[in-house]
């Protein structure tokens, strides 16, 4: 039987929070009799609605939803409404009761919350408001760096682009890793960002205030696992090596040492918690050299071991 699977988006909804979603999950119908999911678009009143950049999208009002097995809510900047609104808020919580599970898309995690549907969880939502949403419901454990977070029935992801890859771990979860992957192909994007890895990456982390250093940074994304002293970056940029470190820190804001170190805690941390790899296979992929010098690293920078994320990550996953 197809699993019915309801978008709910409201005015000034963010389009792609709905869009995203929606594209994935009509993916594995393509060619597939019968399909194995019905895509149903909501809103409160029903009829056009029209999102934050003007484009309007057809929805069945709440009073003739069907039964669903998935509810997914959109954000956008017109969350504050709906997280007020009484038949919303009656809806989503109605929703976690019956549906197998309920997701939001970014700023949609405000709507979970008002519902309360996220106190004593963790959750996540676009990373420029996640102190917001900590502020407003404090009973929320808010992860500001997560694509994704599960907490049981309950799903939250970031920001706009992070609904597809929602929508892939949904995909994978009922039909299987395969149909995801094939999934993604058609789609054109990455099978799949894992749920704990961070929505921000390093090397916007160390653009500078120009794009100076910018391609010598990617060159050296590109050769973490060799050595990366900075008279071979120096050599890399054309530069002595006390010119460059003094002027790759007035750049980036900090040495070319910790940028280096930055970029190999980003790739490491992908790596573990993505896969099954040895730790000390990552350090050594990642230019750290041995476990023990990649464990003290991440301690610094996370707070946490090499094992601890990837029990945490798995956990998500589950």
């Amino acid at each position: 039987m197809p699993l019915t699977i309801g978008v709910l988006i409201f005015p000034q909804f963010q389009l792609l929070d709905a869009a995203g979603p929606l594209a994935a999950f009509e993916m594995p119908a393509r060619g597939v009799q019968p399909s194995p999911y019905v895509l149903k678009v909501l809103s409160a009143e029903g009829g056009l609605t029209a999102s934050s950049c003007g484009a309007a999208m057809m929805s069945a009002p709440l009073s003739e939803a069907p039964r669903l097995d998935t509810l997914i809510v959109a954000g956008g900047e017109g969350t504050r409404a709906p997280a007020l609104d009484p038949r919303v808020t009656a809806y989503v919580r109605a929703q976690a009761e019956t549906a197998r599970r309920v997701a939001s898309v970014c700023s949609g995690a405000f709507i979970l919350a008002a519902a309360g549907l996220l106190d004593g969880r963790r959750a996540t939502t676009h990373w420029r408001r996640s102190a917001q949403l900590a502020r407003r419901f404090p009973r929320v454990t808010v992860e500001p760096d997560r694509i994704f977070v599960r907490d049981g029935k309950i799903w939250t992801s970031a920001g706009i682009s992070a609904g597809v890859d929602l929508a892939l771990a949904l995909i994978a979860e009922d039909l299987g890793e395969a149909v995801a992957r094939r999934t993604a192909q058609e789609l054109v994007v990455y099978h799949r960002r894992p749920g704990g890895q961070s929505q921000f990456s390093a090397l916007l982390d160390l653009d500078g205030r120009s794009d100076r250093f910018a391609p010598l940074l990617a060159w050296a994304r590109e050769r973490l696992a060799e050595p990366l002293p900075v008279e071979r970056l120096a050599c890399e940029a054309g530069m002595s090596p006390r010119n460059f470190a003094r002027a790759f820190a007035a750049e980036v804001g900090v040495t070319p040492a910790k940028a280096v170190e930055r970029l190999r805690l980003e790739v490491a941390r992908e790596r573990v918690e993505a896969g099954d790899a040895p730790i000390d296979a990552v350090a050594q992929a990642a230019g750290f050299g041995d476990a023990e010098r990649m464990r003290r690293a991440f301690i610094r920078a996370f707070g946490q071991s090499p094992q601890a994320l990837r029990r945490i990550a798995r956990t998500a996953a589950a």
